[in-house]
């Protein structure tokens, strides 16, 4: 019986370890947010299906629907396999003007930023829960070429993707 409490009190520690590493609340972020959450909350975001198209990177947030991992047809397989039970989705960008950008998303789900044929990584990555309006928000480098945005582990069929120049 001894052994049995001991375990339980160990897993609960574990687990109330594993929830204090991440951080919680806006003011958690690593670097302001304001801009992003705003655009990630706006209530003229476009509605994208998934594995629309866009001319060029989009002014303000867009809220892309997402299916089924298996029905997404996702251009590239997502560097981590996505749970039962997730969505998918991804948008492809025509042209992108070089330079830094942030990538923010309103709900947690996992991103692949994809530039010929390659994953790009995130040069900066910050997150926090219990921040309405945004869950994540990541730094990566784009080129001048097509970008493929892919979303996978969603939990819901919607979310919404902030992509705005660095400041």
């Amino acid at each position: 019986m001894r052994v049995l409490t001991f375990l339980a009190a160990l897993s609960l520690g574990t687990t109330s370890a594993l929830a204090a590493e991440e951080p919680s609340g806006c003011d958690k972020f690593k670097w302001p947010i304001e801009r992003d959450r705003a655009a990630l909350t706006a209530p003229d975001r476009a509605k994208l299906a998934s594995g629309s198209e866009q001319a060029a990177l989009p002014s303000s947030a867009i809220t892309l629907e997402l299916v089924a991992p298996a029905d997404a047809k996702l251009p590239s397989p997502p560097e981590r396999a996505p749970k039962d039970g997730t969505f998918a989705g991804f948008t492809s960008i025509k042209t992108a003007k070089a330079g830094l950008y942030t990538i923010s998303l309103s709900s947690g789900a996992w991103v692949d930023v994809v530039q010929d044929g390659h994953f790009l990584k995130p040069v900066a990555f910050s997150g926090a829960t219990d921040c309405d309006g945004i869950r994540k928000t990541m730094k990566y480098e784009l080129s001048a070429q097509p970008v493929v945005l892919q979303i996978s582990g969603a939990r819901e069929n919607s979310l919404s993707i902030a992509i705005l120049p660095a400041q």
